[in-house]
């Protein structure tokens, strides 16, 4: 059976309201928004090319391109030209930008773990409950996102 639709909408707000407060007060200011979620794309969908990586992160080529040139210059990508297409040029993450990932996200995730600490043990339990929903969720999602 399904939820009414209230309960449904007022859950779908609870939970945006809680992904836009954790994106803003746990991400740091090592990178911004939009090359987080482009090295995450790299990291889980493997090299792009750089028109592609465009379209899927919402920017503009040329915005991509001096995004991609800045990720280049940190050593957290490669661009090298696509095999099957000389002109086209492809992004491939580095073991570097992984680890800047890794790190981002471990930082990310001890914050929300401290956050947990403040729940009413009821509370805790019922966030716990629902964390495989969430994960199921997030695997069913159209892969774009922060990471």
């Amino acid at each position: 059976m399904t939820a009414p639709i209230d309960e449904r909408l007022a859950t779908a707000a609870a939970l945006d309201a809680f992904a836009a407060w954790a994106i803003r007060s746990t991400a740091g200011r090592d990178l911004s928004l939009t090359t987080a979620s482009t090295l995450a794309t790299l990291d889980r969908d493997g090299p792009q090319r750089l028109s592609d990586l465009a379209v899927r992160e919402g920017v503009t080529q040329p915005s991509m391109t001096a995004l991609v040139t800045r990720l280049e210059r940190d050593g957290l990508a490669t661009r090298g030209a696509d095999p099957s297409d000389g002109r086209a040029v492809v992004v491939t993450l580095t073991h570097a930008g992984r680890d800047v990932l890794t790190a981002r996200r471990t930082r990310r995730a001890s914050r929300l773990a401290e956050l947990l600490d403040h729940l009413e043990p009821d509370e805790r339990a019922a966030v716990d409950a629902a964390a495989g929903a969430l994960s199921r969720l997030t695997r069913t999602a159209p892969s774009r996102g922060v990471s």
